[in-house]
C-alpha cells in the first residue's frame, strides 16, 4: 500500500504539484507501527488528480478528497487523495459550510484534529517529517492535544472528543490539560453526532486492547454519561462483598473491560460492557445482603434498547443481549439436566459467553470452577450428541398420522430433550416415546 502511495506521490510530483504522505500514516510510521492506510495530500484539486489519474472515486470531491484505487495481492483498494485546504465553519458539527483549497502544507494541517496527526513526511526526500504544529514533540511526550485553539477543533466536528478518548487510550497518552478542559465544557454537544459514528468510535476503542482506559477517559472528559448513561449509573451501585470484593459495578465493569484483548470480538466486547447494566434499576439492600433481582433479564432488555439506539445490526444486538441474558446461568450448570446443559453449551458463538464468564470471575472472586466445568464438558461431549440430528419431524408425526398443529413444537421438543438425555437413540424409539408421552394419533 505504501509503496503505491509513494507512486501516487511522484506521479503528483513529476506533474508539478506538491505531494506528501499525511496524517494518522506519519504517526503510525514515526511510531514504528504499521499503517492501516497511507493518506496523501497535495495541492493538486480533484480536477487535476482525476485528469492524472482517470480511474478515481470522486466520492469527496466537494471536500478535497479523492479515492485513487488499485490492486494488491489481488485485492481492491484505495488511497485517499485530499487537497491542501482551509475549512470555513462547521455549522452540522461535520462538514464544513466552505471549503477553500490551500497552496501549502503549511495552511491545510491548521484545520486537521490532533497535533499528533498532523505531520507530513516526504517519502522522496529520505522520509522527511514535515511538522508545522508540534507533532513530534506530543508524540515522544505522550500527549493528545489539539491543533490550534480546542473548542474550535471540537466544535467543527464534535466527533473529535470521541477520537481524542480513543488515541489517549490506545497509545496510553495523556490528554492535554486544555484539550481536556475543552472536552468536559462541550461534552453535552456530542449528542449533535449519529449515533452510528458514536457506535463505531466506541466499538474501537472496546476492540483496541485498552478498553478499560478508553472508559476512564470517557468519564473523565464527562462523555460517557451523554453516549452511555446507563453504563454511568453504575457508579457507586454497591455489591455483595462476598462476591464482588473489588467493589463497585463501575469498578467490576471496568476490571472487566481491563481484559479484553485487542482484536477481540466486537459483541463479546459489547457484551461485557453491558453485562451488569440492569444491576443499577435492580439494586436492593435485602435483610441478608445486596441483591439485584432478575438483573440479567433486566440488563438484556436495556442492552437490546441501547443497541437499537446505536443502530448495530440485528445479528450483533441478538448476540450482545445474549450474553447479557446468559450471563448469570453459569451458576447453574452442575444442577443442570443433560438436554438443558447441551442446549446451553450450543448457543451461537458460545465461546463468546464462555470468555464473558471467564472476565467476569476474573473481575470479582476469581473462582473459575464453573468455567473450566463448561470447557471440560465441551471437550469431552461430541459435538454431534450436543448437536444431533433430529430423530423425528413433523413429516414423521404427520405420517404416523398425528393432526399438525402448534403442539407439534412442543412434541418435537420433548423428542429432542429424550435424545439429548440418552433416553432414546432410533427413530423408532422416538415415535415409541411420542405413543407413550402424548398417546396414539387420536389422542392428540
Amino acid at each position: 500500500m505504501k509503496a503505491f502511495a509513494v507512486q501516487i506521490i511522484r506521479t503528483l510530483r513529476d506533474q508539478g504539484f506538491q505531494a506528501y504522505l499525511v496524517g494518522g500514516c506519519v504517526r503510525d510510521f514515526l511510531l514504528q507501527r504499521e499503517p492501516l492506510d497511507w493518506d496523501v495530500a497535495t495541492d493538486a484539486t480533484p480536477d487535476d488528480v482525476m485528469r492524472i489519474f482517470p480511474e478515481t472515486y470522486a466520492v469527496g470531491a466537494q471536500f478535497g478528497v479523492v479515492l485513487v484505487p488499485y490492486e494488491e495481492k489481488g485485492r481492491r483498494a484505495t488511497i485517499e487523495v485530499a487537497t491542501f485546504r482551509s475549512d470555513g465553519a462547521y455549522s452540522d458539527g461535520r462538514h464544513p459550510d466552505e471549503v477553500r483549497f490551500a497552496r501549502t502544507p503549511q495552511e491545510d494541517v491548521q484545520r486537521r484534529d490532533f497535533t499528533i496527526n498532523g505531520m507530513l513526511l516526504d517519502p522522496l526526500d529520505g522520509d522527511k517529517v514535515l511538522d508545522f504544529v508540534g507533532g513530534r514533540e506530543d508524540l515522544k511526550a505522550g500527549i493528545i492535544r489539539t491543533i490550534g485553539e480546542p473548542e474550535r477543533r471540537f466544535s467543527e466536528d464534535k466527533l473529535r472528543m470521541l477520537r481524542a478518548v480513543r488515541f489517549a487510550a490506545r497509545f496510553n497518552y495523556t490528554i492535554a490539560p486544555g484539550t481536556m478542559r475543552a472536552m468536559q465544557a462541550l461534552a453535552p454537544q456530542i449528542k449533535q453526532v449519529s449515533n452510528e459514528r458514536v457506535r463505531d468510535e466506541l466499538t474501537k476503542m472496546l476492540t483496541e486492547g485498552k478498553a478499560r482506559r478508553a472508559f476512564e477517559l470517557l468519564d473523565e472528559s464527562k462523555l460517557l454519561p451523554e453516549v452511555l448513561p446507563e453504563i454511568a449509573k453504575e457508579k457507586g451501585v454497591e455489591q455483595p462483598p462476598q462476591f464482588h470484593p473489588e467493589g463497585d459495578v463501575w469498578i467490576h465493569t471496568l476490571m472487566l473491560l481491563g481484559g479484553l484483548e485487542a482484536g477481540g470480538s466486537p459483541t463479546l466486547a459489547w457484551g461485557a460492557l453491558l453485562h451488569d447494566v440492569g444491576k443499577p434499576p435492580t439494586f436492593r439492600r435485602a435483610p441478608d445482603r445486596i441483591r439485584f433481582d432478575n438483573h440479567a433479564d433486566i440488563g438484556a432488555k436495556m442492552a437490546e434498547a441501547i443497541c437499537q439506539r446505536l443502530r448495530m445490526s440485528n445479528d450483533d444486538t441478538e448476540q450482545i443481549t445474549a450474553i447479557v441474558s446468559q450471563h448469570m446461568k453459569f451458576p447453574e450448570l452442575p444442577k443442570m439436566r443433560e438436554s438443558t446443559l447441551k442446549r446451553f453449551l450450543r448457543q451461537p458463538k458460545f465461546e463468546e459467553h464462555l470468555e464473558m464468564h471467564r472476565l467476569d470471575c476474573l473481575s470479582s472472586h476469581r473462582d473459575l470452577t464453573l468455567y473450566e466445568f463448561a470447557k471440560e464438558k465441551l471437550a469431552t461431549t461430541p459435538p454431534e450428541q450436543i448437536r444431533p440430528e433430529p430423530l423425528v419431524t413433523g413429516h414423521d408425526l404427520i405420517a404416523a398420522g398425528y393432526p399438525a398443529g402448534p403442539r407439534f413444537k412442543n412434541m418435537l421438543s420433548e423428542v429432542e430433550d429424550a435424545q439429548l438425555e440418552g433416553a432414546v437413540a432410533t427413530k423408532e424409539e422416538a415415535m415409541e416415546f411420542v405413543r407413550q408421552r402424548f398417546g396414539g394419533p387420536g389422542c392428540v
